[in-house]
């Protein structure tokens, strides 16, 4: 075999060929090796044919074939480009017309008759040469850094937002200036890949006809700004009553920071978490003038925040209206925002002015009078010019039907355009003792047990000595009582009843604060990033009258999500969007939450709600739960509290009537301390005794708390009971009868024929002997509650 020959048997077989014989003939060579390719062939079995088959596959995907499928439809598509681009002209547009073509927002109470009308454009062009360069600058470093030097177009943005378009997940911004500006000016809001398509044609086209400050004038022109305000000499006024021409830097990076979300970022309206993003996007779009050389660091540094002024009376907004259009526009739009995955800036837009009809929830009798409740049991007692700190005093107020999860009523403040933050939704007060029950509920659903291991229900002794360091916590708490009071060993219940801060707090760090929060968060209240801490427990963290009134509407629903809503419908000419359910998942079970709302129950009848609730003589033999809370600086005030049919929470808040920073309520109206069983529960008596079903009645899944009368009375005799105990010898006192209380005692085998009458539990508890039992997880009869507690923290 010469060397040739040997190099083709190698790569035909991969072994060395055997030398070749001297007598073999050239036919026997050949037909040898074509045996032994046969017997190579033969030997590889099912792994030749595998490989023989991804051979195939290899053929039909060659690298050739891909390059050029690939560049084959990229020809496609810059075709089809250009035969779009050359199809696509310029519309016509102009503001006028699209101002015309805007429609006001039709505004109805449940029973269709119509509560507002909102839409009056507010729009006036202004020549850009009027506008300071510098806030000129300001819009450009907020939306569009490269708006001198770019092509009009964002590839890489708007790729992003067809795709999102094509998953119906609508646009996620990276739009320019020009796109942005074709959109407002040209086109409409819709979120479809047609629209997607034209707005990039249009744009590179403008951005050719069109000087950057012709784009630049007709982008700040036609953007909106908020308070119905279209363009930046609306905006202007609206914000700082100004000129355009008269802005100053600082002004016009605000105005610039608010397209981004204009009524999240509205600085008067805002939230905190509202007020720090709109300062922080106002802070880089400074920043970024600087990085441009459009400003010195100097001058930067020397900027401060420019607070805008109240909003303007808008006719047909006032009083409360302004409060429950604002709301129905917040749950609209963001439900288009979850459908579509738009931004905030752009369900705005879809929203504002664009001929919505939109059905409320609201019963026009219940909000009537929840707004004569306020008035009779609160304004009417407020006196600015006799006492200062009346002018600081702030209610708000929310209404629910626990069965639909409706918003019937809500009181935002004094009148829209007097007080453009609504006190029905704001989230900036604590919540104070209206915080226990939701520790309650957590641990009855944990099945949790204190320190000593004895199961927590609503008849478990806990220490009620004020400033008592809880136990179990790596971090140290001693909560004060109200008054600094002590108590000694008391119930469950009798804690609730007189809010009973050093009960509650230890009960927090038993059941775990992790599980209470988590609890929270599910019943509707933001945690967000709260450290489980057992300073929580006196309810330190911020909440609203509608998050407080989703939460106990939950209680009263069996434990069933209840998520406040108050658009009932909104229909549109290309649309009808329908919210979510607000009923919603078991998140509690009905034991749980029917034993927090049987407890509830002795908050009203023997607690701190009893004077303004039990004893109203507008009762009508409706039994109700409720929970009163007062912040340890008097900052805040609450009463919530619920019937079978109907929820509500009110609070009152102490804020600067100029500066707007939470102050103390002590001496408002006359009292010495604005407790939350005073005005809130005067106001929620007065409305809730003038709407709600007379003799309602809970349905509890219950054998505990003070709505529910015991089946069979604990021996309390002094002989020993079968329950070991460490202090025995402290039993015996239990024959010592209560001297307040007209039933002088209760036999120790059974309950007496003379406490029938008391089996109704609007009256309350059954009476029980005022035995101290032994703390920390001792079960005893319930202890008679003092009916002279009625005040809390």
């Amino acid at each position: 075999m010469g060397r040739a020959e040997e190099r083709r048997a190698r790569q035909r077989g991969g072994h060395r060929a055997a030398p070749r014989s001297s007598s073999a003939t050239p036919a026997t060579e050949v037909g040898g090796r074509a045996a032994a390719r046969r017997s190579a062939k033969g030997a590889k079995g099912k792994d030749a044919q595998g490989k023989d088959g991804r051979s195939g596959i290899r053929r039909l995907f060659t690298w050739k074939k891909i390059l050029g499928t690939f560049f084959g439809f990229c020809l496609l598509g810059i075709g089809a480009f250009i035969v779009l681009y050359l199809m696509v002209p310029v519309p016509d547009g102009n503001a006028a017309a699209q101002a015309a073509q805007r429609q006001s927002n039709v505004y109805k109470y449940s029973d269709g008759t119509v509560l507002a009308r909102a839409g009056e454009v507010n729009r006036e062009i202004v020549d850009l040469a009027k506008v300071p360069k510098d806030v000129q600058h300001s819009f450009v470093a907020a939306e569009n850094k490269t708006f001198y030097t770019d092509s009009g177009i964002d590839l890489k943005g708007t790729a992003r937002g067809l795709y999102n378009t094509l998953r119906g997940r609508g646009a996620q911004g990276g739009s320019t200036i020009t796109q942005q500006y074709v959109k407002n000016y040209y086109l409409s809001q819709e979120q479809t890949v047609t629209r997607k398509l034209k707005e990039m044609v249009i744009s590179l086209k403008v951005d050719r006809q069109k000087s950057k400050d012709d784009i630049l004038a007709g982008y700040i022109n036609t953007s909106y700004y908020g308070r119905n305000a279209y363009g930046i000499q609306a905006a202007a006024q609206a914000y700082y009553r100004v000129d355009a021409e008269n802005l100053s830097v600082e002004q016009g990076a605000y105005l610039s920071a608010l397209l981004q979300a204009p009524s999240q970022y509205d600085w008067q309206a805002a939230s905190e978490t509202g007020k720090e993003l709109v300062k922080a996007r106002w802070n880089y779009v400074l920043d970024n003038m600087v990085e441009e050389d459009w400003l010195t660091k100097a001058e930067r540094d020397a900027m401060e925040f420019p607070v805008p002024e109240e909003p303007k009376a808008v006719a047909g907004l006032e009083g409360q209206k302004g409060y429950l259009v604002k709301l129905a526009n917040q749950q609209l739009e963001q439900q288009l925002m979850t459908e579509q995955g738009i931004p905030q800036s752009e369900a705005e837009a879809l929203v504002e002015d664009q001929g919505w009809t939109i059905t409320l929830n609201i019963d026009r009798k219940k909000q009537a009078q929840l707004e004569k409740a306020v008035s009779t049991q609160l304004t009417s007692k407020l006196d600015p010019d006799k006492r200062k700190v009346d002018k600081n005093v702030q209610a708000g107020a929310v209404s629910v039907d626990p069965k639909t999860g409706e918003i019937v009523a809500l009181y935002g403040g004094v009148d829209y355009f007097k007080h453009y933050i609504s006190n029905a939704t704001r989230t900036d007060y604590q919540p104070a003792s209206t915080f226990k029950p939701v520790i309650l509920a957590a641990a009855l659903e944990e099945d949790a047990k204190t320190q000593s291991g004895k199961p927590i229900t609503a008849s478990t002794v806990y220490d009620g000595t004020s400033k008592r360091p809880v136990k179990g916590s790596d971090i140290a708490f001693a909560p004060e009582n109200e008054d600094d009071q002590d108590y000694g060993d008391v119930t469950v219940q009798t804690a609730m009843n007189k809010s009973i801060n050093s009960v509650y707090a230890q009960m927090g760090v038993d059941v775990g604060m992790g599980n209470v929060l988590q609890l929270a968060d599910r019943l509707g209240m933001d945690t967000g990033d709260l450290k489980p801490v057992p300073a929580l427990t006196l309810g330190t963290m911020g909440a609203s009258p509608l998050q407080m009134a989703g939460v106990f509407a939950t209680l009263d629903n069996h434990g069933r999500q209840v998520t406040p809503t108050i658009v009932k419908s909104a229909e549109h000419a290309t649309r009808t969007v329908r919210l979510p359910d607000p009923i919603g998942e078991q998140i509690l079970s009905p034991e749980t939450a029917d034993t927090v709302t049987s407890v509830l129950t002795g908050v009203v009848d023997d607690g701190t709600a009893r004077k303004a609730v039990r004893d109203n003589s507008a009762r009508e033999g409706q039994q109700v739960a409720g929970k009163t809370g007062t912040s340890d600086d008097n900052k805040s005030a609450w009463f919530t509290g619920y019937t079978p049919d109907l929820v509500t929470s009110v609070g009152l808040f102490g804020e600067d009537v100029k500066k707007r920073t939470q102050v103390e309520m002590y001496g408002a109206g006359g009292v010495e301390r604005v407790n939350g069983g005073g005005f809130p529960a005067q106001i929620w008596a007065a409305y809730t005794f003038g709407v709600a079903a007379a003799n309602g009645r809970f349905d509890l899944d219950t054998d505990q708390g003070a709505a529910v009368r015991p089946t069979e009375t604990p021996t309390v005799s002094p002989t020993p009971t079968p329950t070991p105990t460490p202090t025995p010898t402290q039993e015996p006192t239990t024959e010592k009868p209560p001297t307040s209380k007209p039933p002088t005692s209760k036999p120790p085998t059974s309950a007496s024929p003379s406490r029938t009458p008391s089996s109704t539990p609007t009256s309350g508890p059954p009476a029980s002997p005022t035995t101290s039992p032994p703390a920390d997880g001792i079960t005893p009869p319930e202890e008679p509650l003092d009916p002279a507690a009625d005040d809390e923290q």
